[in-house]
C-alpha cells in the first residue's frame, strides 16, 4: 500500500542530492546530511537498500561514497519508492485480511487504486527532471559544471 513516509522523502531527496551535485568523486553520506538535514541513521540505511536494488553504487575507501548507478534520466521516482516501501514492509507488514469487512472491501481496494495511480505518475517522473526543476528555480549545485558521469 501507498504510504509517503520519511523514509521515503529522505530517499528521493538523497538520490537526488547525489543526482544534481554529482563530480568526478562519488559523494559521501556525510555530504548529504549537510546539505539535506537528513538525519544519519535513516541515511545510511537508506543508501544501502538502494545500493543493493541498483539505484545507487557504493564506492569504498577514506573518498568512497556513493553514485547513480544509472542515467538521471533512467531512474524513476517510483523505483526509489519501491525500494523503500519494500524495506517498511518487511519491518510493519499489514495482512490483507485483517479488520472488517469495511475496511477490507471499500478502504483498501481504494486505499490500492489510489497507490497505483500514484506509482504511475512517479513512474513518469526521473530524477532529471527533478534536477531541472532545482536548475529552474535557482537551487545552487556544489559541482560548478553539473555533469552526469554516469554511463
Amino acid at each position: 500500500m501507498f504510504r509517503l513516509s520519511r523514509k521515503t522523502l529522505f530517499a528521493i531527496e538523497a538520490v537526488l542530492d547525489i543526482a544534481y551535485h554529482a563530480s568526478a568523486n562519488p559523494v559521501q553520506s556525510r555530504e548529504i546530511t549537510r546539505r539535506q538535514g537528513i538525519p544519519r541513521r535513516y541515511l545510511e540505511q537508506v543508501l544501502q537498500n538502494l545500493v543493493r536494488a541498483g539505484v545507487l553504487t557504493g564506492v569504498r575507501g577514506p573518498r568512497g561514497g556513493y553514485r547513480l548507478a544509472r542515467e538521471r534520466r533512467r531512474i524513476k521516482l517510483a523505483d526509489i519508492v519501491q525500494v523503500i516501501h519494500e524495506m517498511e514492509a518487511r519491518t510493519d507488514p499489514v495482512e490483507e485480511n485483517d479488520g472488517s469487512p469495511l475496511g477490507t472491501q471499500v478502504v483498501r481496494p481504494l486505499w490500492r487504486q489510489l497507490s497505483e495511480e500514484c506509482m504511475a505518475q512517479l513512474s513518469q517522473t526521473t530524477i532529471q527532471d527533478l534536477c531541472n526543476q532545482a536548475r529552474e528555480v535557482g537551487i545552487e549545485s556544489e559541482d560548478a559544471d553539473r555533469h552526469d558521469y554516469t554511463i
